[in-house]
């Protein structure tokens, strides 16, 4: 299952995902940081492939040779929100 970053859709598509492509829903590009499965926020370059060139806009388009669309939803979801939030509150001291 694979979701778009930026409006939440579920979308059929067959990798590799070109870096023109764009989601059938919202027209937004899909070969972004924020749909990949090396994306990790708090990690060097917020990547975790160490190979990868630096990209600063992380919702843009961009020509990054290890993209890989990460199955599942985005990494800001809201679900993850909410986790994070309710983490917080647990362990505030």
């Amino acid at each position: 299952m694979y979701v778009c970053f930026s409006c939440g859709k579920t979308l059929d598509i067959e990798q590799p995902v070109g870096f023109r492509d764009e989601c059938p829903y919202c027209n937004n590009p899909i070969h972004v940081c924020l749909n990949c499965l090396f994306y990790a926020p708090g990690a060097y370059n917020d990547c975790k492939e160490s190979s990868a060139e630096r990209v600063l806009v992380k919702d843009r388009e961009n020509r990054c040779e290890y993209f890989k669309f990460k199955n599942g939803p985005s990494n800001s979801s809201p679900d993850k929100t909410k986790a994070h939030s309710l983490a917080e509150r647990l362990f505030k001291k």
